[in-house]
Parts: C-alpha cells; sequence; structure tokens
C-alpha cells in the first residue's frame, strides 16, 4: 500500500496526468462506497476471510500492473483513470479483511492490536523506502513494485487458517448479500458518533498524501516517499502505547487526544518550513493512530463477533468512502482557492484543515461528554 500510495501522485504529475490527480485520489472513495460492505458480507457468511483476501490479492496486483503498463504507454487519461479505479475496487476491501482476521485471533484485542498492527506502519514504511533507494519515487516502477508485493500477500494467505464463516439458516436477501444489512449498527447513538466522527476526521486527512509530497518538493526537499515515512515512525510509536493507554483511558477520550494530535499537526505544517513541515508529517502516526485505530477496537469490542468483518467494512465506507471521497474532492478544491493567496497558499491551506479538526474534536467532546467525563474504570 506504502508503495503505492505514497508516489502514485508524483508519478501522474511527471506523466502528464496532473489534471486527473485529485480524480485518481477520488477513485478508493468511490471503490469503498461499493465493494467493502459486498466482500464483507463474502467473508462473513460464504467464503471466509482469507480466501475473499486471497482471490483480491490477485486481482489487485494484476489491476496495478495493468494501471501501470497504461501510464507507461502514455494511454487516454480516461483509460488511465478507469484502471486505477478498477484497482481501487478490488484494494479497498481488503484492509477491513485483514483487520478481521487479526481481530479474530487475538485473546485481547485492546492490548495486542496495537503492536499486531504496527507491522503494517512497518510494512508501509519499507515499501517507501524501497521506492526511493530505487529512485523510483516519480517512476512507474513503484507501482509494479507494489504490484510484486501483493502477490507476495497472496502467498502468505496459504499459511493461514480459513475458519467456516457463520452461515444463516434463513435465505439471504439482496440487501444481505450486498452487505447493506451493516447499515443498522448505525442505529446504535454511541457506534454512529465514532462512524460519524472518524468520517469526518479522514476528510482532512485526505490531504495528507496527494499534497504532502508536493509540499515537500517545494521546500527543496526530494525522495519525498522516505520523508513521508516519518508518519508511520510515531504510527509505530502510538501502536505499541495503545496497550499501555487502553488500560487508563475510555476508547473515546484517546480519540479525543488522537484528533488533539491532529488539530497541532496541521498548524505545524502551515508555519511552511521544513521543520515545521516534517514535524507535522511526524506527527500524523499519532492522530492517526489514536483516530482511527481506536475507533477499530471500540468497533471490536462493542459488536457481535459475527459481525466483526461487516463493521470494519461498514467502517472502510464511512472512512475510505464518505470520508475520503469528500476529502480528496474537497481539499482539491480547498487547496485550489487557498493557492489564490500567492506565496503562502500553503499556510493557508494547513491553517484551514488544523481548524476543520479543531471543530470536529469541539464536537465530539460536547456530544459525547457523558462518555468521557464517566470514570476509567
Amino acid at each position: 500500500m506504502g508503495a503505492w500510495f505514497v508516489p502514485i501522485g508524483s508519478v501522474l504529475d511527471t506523466n502528464g496526468y496532473q489534471a486527473i490527480k485529485p480524480l485518481a485520489f477520488a477513485t478508493s472513495a468511490v471503490a469503498a462506497f461499493i465493494s467493502p460492505l459486498i466482500f464483507g458480507a463474502l467473508a462473513d457468511r460464504s467464503l471466509g476471510p482469507v480466501r475473499v483476501l486471497r482471490i483480491l490479492g490477485i486481482a489487485t496486483a494484476c489491476a496495478m500492473s495493468l494501471a501501470a503498463y497504461a501510464i507507461g504507454k502514455s494511454a487516454s487519461p480516461i483509460v488511465v483513470l478507469a484502471l486505477i479505479q478498477l484497482y481501487s475496487l478490488c484494494s479497498s476491501p481488503t484492509w477491513g479483511i485483514a483487520s478481521s482476521i487479526v481481530l479474530g485471533r487475538l485473546l485481547n484485542p485492546q492490548r495486542e492490536f496495537g503492536p499486531v498492527r504496527s507491522l503494517g506502519s512497518l510494512g508501509w514504511m519499507v515499501g517507501c523506502w524501497t521506492i526511493s533507494l530505487l529512485g523510483a519515487d516519480t517512476s512507474i516502477r513503484a507501482l509494479y513494485a507494489a504490484g510484486c508485493i501483493w502477490l507476495l500477500v497472496v502467498a502468505l494467505t496459504f499459511w493461514l487458517k480459513s475458519p467456516a464463516p457463520i452461515r444463516d439458516k434463513q435465505r439471504l436477501t439482496i440487501s444481505q448479500r450486498l452487505g447493506w444489512d451493516a447499515l443498522v449498527l448505525l442505529r446504535n447513538p454511541g457506534h454512529r458518533a465514532v462512524f460519524l466522527t472518524t468520517a469526518l476526521f479522514a476528510i482532512p486527512l485526505a490531504a495528507y498524501y496527494p499534497f504532502s509530497p508536493t509540499h515537500l518538493r517545494a521546500l527543496g526537499l526530494q525522495r519525498t516517499a522516505a520523508w513521508m515515512t516519518f508518519g508511520q515512525v510515531t504510527e509505530v510509536i502510538a501502536m505499541f502505547a495503545l496497550a499501555a493507554l487502553m488500560g487508563r483511558l475510555r476508547l473515546k477520550r484517546t480519540i479525543c487526544i488522537g484528533l488533539a494530535f491532529g488539530v497541532f499537526r496541521f498548524g505545524l505544517c502551515a508555519f511552511d518550513t521544513r521543520a515545521s513541515l516534517l514535524a507535522g508529517i511526524t506527527l500524523h502516526g499519532f492522530s492517526f493512530t489514536l483516530v482511527f485505530i481506536t475507533a477499530q477496537l471500540y468497533l471490536d469490542s462493542r459488536i457481535d463477533p459475527a459481525w466483526r468483518a461487516r463493521a470494519q467494512a461498514l467502517f472502510a465506507v464511512m472512512t475510505g468512502g464518505v470520508g475520503n471521497l469528500l476529502g480528496y474532492l474537497g481539499t482539491g478544491a480547498w487547496f485550489t482557492w487557498s493557492a489564490r493567496a500567492g506565496a503562502d497558499r500553503w499556510s493557508l491551506f494547513w491553517a484551514g484543515l488544523s481548524a476543520f479538526v479543531l471543530a470536529i474534536l469541539i464536537h465530539f467532546a460536547i456530544t459525547q461528554r457523558r462518555d468521557l467525563l464517566r470514570p476509567s474504570a
């Protein structure tokens, strides 16, 4: 994932596809509305999560390679965008399904999930470092490398036990087969607050991958994929810290801390210096982990295990679908508007995102004040 998401914006810029860059990132959001719920339902009810991940891994590797080939051959922007959309449809469900596989094998998810999940951050870093060491930060070689790594994921699934899915005795409706029945989880006020908050937080966070590398290059820093891994370093630290935090703080308090880090990290980026931008990128790991990973743990601890894959799929829809779609298109429009300010466009751009996260934090703290004020014990 790191070998795709971090360099893809630079690859499109270098090969003359700047105009479709916001749309290319938005394809993941469009896909998140369609495929996670469908494949989450398949994982829960029919094939099992391991087999579904194996199938999607093969499809993702093929779609990545086709997109890279099209870019290398200077294909029409519509063709390139369509192939990136195909990739997004295949890859979008994989993170939620992988999370459900891990959570289903842990005896104490709140203490164990953070350290296990940190391996995902380390993998992301290795992917970014590999791309920069190859000098492929702006090359389609990065996308081919990502496709090869996905084939390794597929190979590893053959070493995972695939538990039998929990089959419904009744005949499934169309809604259940498409995974739409997961929407009933939004009826619970506590669940709804977490889903809504993470979806809103995904909006400013969507600016991280399209615009941080561009800002780094504007400040004279090359090998942007490697610089971006500063955020994964703090991600790993935060993952290990989660085990200690879970024993002392309520889950919703931890989400509030993560939102506060989000306000601070975007504020640092607004100073528009090398040091402040790198500091903001570094704090990304704390804000991402304490909001999104804590939200996943909240859902796992509050929802029936038979709904585990569907709950994680709905989480992917709300964050990767609703949040990212509004985020990629909205932050793209905000950047264009901010550019009217001339040389100070980066300061205005990041400051606006910091203010948006502050509003999310205030709203969450006010609406969830009863849970936040309740003793942790």
